[in-house]
């Protein structure tokens, strides 16, 4: 309501009034009442002399600026970034209506711009009626709002909200002839354009005096592709939202010639409609205030000074009648993968929806679940899968090693007992085929011997073939006897040392002492 105020301040007549009276007694003077008579007359022309000339100086009122763009490209925290505002602007529906405090500082005079925004959605272009009217239209400046973050929609978004525009205007029935002089007037400004040097006007006299000096020279004809699409009112195409180049670099593996081809085409569709082109960002406040400084420098004729910058890929400013189809032609000169007559829908592709992780949360199962679960499919495998595999190759039952003082009960029943007479030693086997049944044999017959009675047979007899070179393994030695030691381990020591030291003795032809023949 403080800027509103303000902006009604400046129709006042007071001031006016006051500075007339100021300088009145200098200028109307006389003597006599004819003189007083004259000075009243001198007075009052003086003082609507002075009126006019201020209305004449003062800003306009009722320029409007027009946005339009689609839903979420930006155009009221644009809007609201210029302002001023904090940017949690509240987006409206249909259309929205701000507006913009304009300030002269040469003449310190301020007015208000009124500023309408179109909803995104085609629904609602019938209220451009209340935007965009006939007796107003030439006081008009059309936005057009791009959201770089989407550079797939450009081109397809400026077509449609041009045209959109194109529609409206054809709507309002303008008569030819005023129709006609708003065009040349745009086409005027198009080929007047100049690039701001030292001698740009710094003043609305100036720029009076420049214009008289434009309207003798020689104007340059327009390209083929120039202004081929006269709306009769100044165009400006904001890409907002251009911080988001550096992610598109990021997440979609675009490159700087695919920004040159976006621009590119951007600035062809500027040439069709005499529009300027600024990249903007409100996130990182970049351009902003340039968007500002352009609209009043159509709508009111403020000086700009600001020349064209095409260095940097996300701040380009491109100003009506400073490009052409050669200037575009240098972007294609970058091109390396692309080519300038390729397709935009073609090259520049929506990416494919990415399938996040937060869509599809994969939960590892409790530490119990999966550990029954291994035991349930362990319990299912046979045993010897389940188990230790079992080794196929044959395995000596004395093969592994023993130690002296280990008990008789323990070698004993590493040894899988066999009845006697169950097992018996065969006299065809050959020396060095297997040890496995020479111990076996061997072993039971000492088992036998241990079982039977000290006066039976096999206790006390030795066969007269095996008893000498077994060292005493026939019988067992008196002193053991007396001792009642146990001289099993010995014997059983005694014989492994006799079999490795002569594995000869053991043959095939070597007949077996009745007493093992007996015991086993």
């Amino acid at each position: 309501m403080a800027a509103v105020g303000r902006a009604g301040s400046f129709s006042s007549s007071p001031p006016a009034l006051t500075a007339a009276n100021g300088f009145a007694p200098a200028t109307c003077t006389g003597n006599g009442d004819k003189a007083e008579e004259d000075d009243g007359q001198n007075l009052w022309s003086c003082i609507l002399s002075e009126v006019s000339t201020r209305s004449r100086s003062k800003l306009p009122s009722g320029k409007n600026v027009l946005l339009l763009g689609e839903d979420g490209a930006g155009k009221t925290s644009l809007i609201g970034r210029i302002q001023g505002r904090p940017e949690e602007c509240k987006k409206g529906r249909g259309a929205e209506y701000l507006y913009l405090s304009v300030h002269d500082e040469d003449r310190d005079d301020q007015t208000r711009c009124n500023v309408w925004i179109l909803d995104g959605d085609l629904y609602h272009k019938g209220l451009l009626k209340f935007a965009m009217e006939a007796n107003s239209l030439r006081d008009t400046l059309v936005i057009l709002v791009v959201d770089m973050s989407k550079p797939w929609t450009a081109l397809d978004s400026l077509q449609k909200w041009a045209s959109v525009v194109r529609e409206h205007i054809d709507k309002l029935k303008i008569p030819p002839e005023e129709m006609k002089e708003m065009e040349q007037k745009l086409i005027r400004d198009f080929q007047e354009y100049v690039e701001p040097g030292e001698d740009f006007p710094a003043s609305p006299q100036r720029r009076s005096t420049l214009q008289e000096d434009k309207d003798d020279s020689v104007m340059l004809p327009l390209g083929a592709d120039t202004l081929t699409y006269n709306l009769g009112v100044p165009v400006l195409v904001v890409c907002t939202k251009c911080d988001a180049i550096s992610v598109l670099e990021k997440e979609h593996d675009y490159k700087d010639e695919h920004f040159d081809f976006i621009q590119s085409h951007i600035r062809k569709f500027c040439l069709q409609y005499g529009a300027a082109l600024i990249y903007t960002s409100v996130k990182e406040n970049k351009n902003i205030d340039l968007v500002y400084k352009y609209i009043v420098q159509k709508l009111y004729g403020f000086p700009f000074k600001i020349p064209a910058v095409v260095v940097e890929k996300d701040a380009v400013f491109i100003p009506a009648g400073w490009d052409n189809d050669k200037k575009i032609g240098i972007l294609h000169e970058n091109f390396q993968t692309l080519k300038a007559e390729d397709s935009f829908e073609d090259i520049i592709t929506k990416p494919p929806v990415r399938k996040f992780v937060h869509e599809k949360e994969i939960v590892a199962e409790d530490d119990q679940v999966f550990l029954m679960k291994q035991q349930s499919q362990l319990a299912k495998q046979p045993p010897t899968a389940a188990g230790r595999p079992v080794d196929s190759s044959p395995r000596v039952p004395g093969g592994s090693p023993r130690t002296p003082n280990r008990a008789v009960s323990s070698n004993v029943a590493s040894v899988s007992p066999i009845p006697a007479g169950s097992k018996k030693i065969d006299p065809n086997m050959k020396a060095g085929a297997t040890s496995e049944g020479v111990l076996a044999n061997f072993f039971n017959s000492l088992l036998s011997k241990k079982t039977g009675s000290p006066g039976g047979p096999g206790v006390g007899s030795s066969s007269p073939g095996g008893g000498g070179g077994s060292g005493g393994g026939g019988s067992l030695p008196s002193s053991a006897k007396k001792s009642g030691q146990k001289p099993v381990l010995t014997d059983v020591q005694a014989e492994l040392d006799r079999i490795s030291r002569k594995p000869d003795m053991v043959s095939p032809t070597s007949p077996t002492s009745p007493t093992e023949g007996e015991a086993s």
